[in-house]
């Protein structure tokens, strides 16, 4: 694992790639080599790609690949597929076509599956990024499809988050049923060759008009990704949004959030897994789950007496209930 490390930080892409196996199996090396390559983190600029499935968004981000190779920098790509890692799914096969890009040394690119664990998206994903920031990529671009939690932890996770939607889909207004419209930074309106492109996009911009005005409105873009119609704009808006969060202070802000996130969410993972750890030695689950399901003993003392215990409570815990 050392020589990975020593590896990684050399930029050896397999290295990378073995690593981010690592974090996808939940190796028992790992907690260790993190800590090895997190003072070599925190360069790389976060841009998350959500939307809905079909919305082209694997083609968009090829072409952000090529407009960031253009200004010379080195870019990684992690694709979440969050159903299977081998689903051979929409999204996995979308992603071949990004594979011009492979013999680019510059340009890292991994699709990763959740295996069914929401919370493991977001935690695996952000431990990914520390391994493509310690390989030295200037940008970090996630895709993700936006459905269920996704979306949310793909917030959590990126500086700028850029929603995709396709003309007259039921795109817009699934989106306000879902409240996702805080979330993004850009809107992008993809396919914008199709019947409706006009319609959504004005759809958008009246929902925008309701909200309370803020320093950085998210632009409503409209691109035809296959035929590379104005994803220049994209590009452009991406980096101005960029240039706002680090003139305005607000990119700290929004980094030292994360951090207070993700150290809580880190405290929550490693309590929880210890006191799991410890139920299951001293507890015979499958028979208070059946007492539970025949009535004879309700979930909330079942759960009480089951930390009571492992002195969860410790010495107070003896007298209450």
């Amino acid at each position: 694992m050392q020589q990975l490390v020593q590896d990684l930080l050399k930029g050896n892409r397999r290295a990378a790639a073995r690593l981010i196996s690592q974090i996808e199996n939940d190796a028992p090396g790992k907690r260790e080599f993190l800590k090895e390559i997190f003072p070599h983190t925190g360069r790389a600029y976060v841009i998350g790609v959500t939307g809905a499935p079909g919305a082209g968004k694997s083609s968009l981000v090829d072409v952000l690949l090529q407009k960031m190779r253009a200004d010379g920098l080195k870019v990684g790509v992690i694709g979440v597929d969050p159903t299977s890692p081998f689903s051979g799914g929409a999204i996995l096969g979308d992603r071949i076509r990004m594979q011009e890009h492979a013999l680019d040394k510059e340009v890292f690119i991994r699709s990763m599956g959740t295996r069914g664990s929401l919370g493991g998206l977001a935690r695996a994903t952000r431990e990914a990024i520390q391994v493509l920031d310690a390989l030295g990529k200037d940008v970090v671009l996630i895709e993700t499809v936006g459905v269920g939690q996704s979306e949310v932890d793909i917030v959590k996770t990126a500086d700028s988050t850029m929603l995709v939607l396709t003309p007259a889909g039921g795109d817009s207004v699934q989106t306000i049923k879902a409240g996702i419209m805080e979330i993004a930074d850009i809107f992008v309106i993809n396919k914008a060759d199709l019947p409706g492109a006009e319609r959504t996009a004005t759809e958008i911009n009246m929902m925008l008009d309701m909200k309370e005005s803020e320093a950085w409105r998210p632009p409503v873009l409209s691109t035809v990704s296959v035929r590379n119609e104005g994803t220049e704009a994209l590009w452009n808006s991406l980096k101005e949004h960029r240039n706002y969060l680090e003139e305005s202070g607000k990119l700290m802000e929004i980094r030292r959030a994360r951090v207070r996130r993700e150290l809580t969410e880190q405290v929550e993972y490693l309590v929880k897994n210890r006191v799991w750890n410890q139920v299951k030695e001293q507890v015979r689950l499958d028979d208070l789950v059946e007492k539970i399901v025949l009535r004879r003993q309700d979930p909330y003392s079942a759960a009480y007496e089951m930390l009571a215990k492992i002195n969860f409570y410790g010495e107070e815990g003896k007298e209450g209930g």
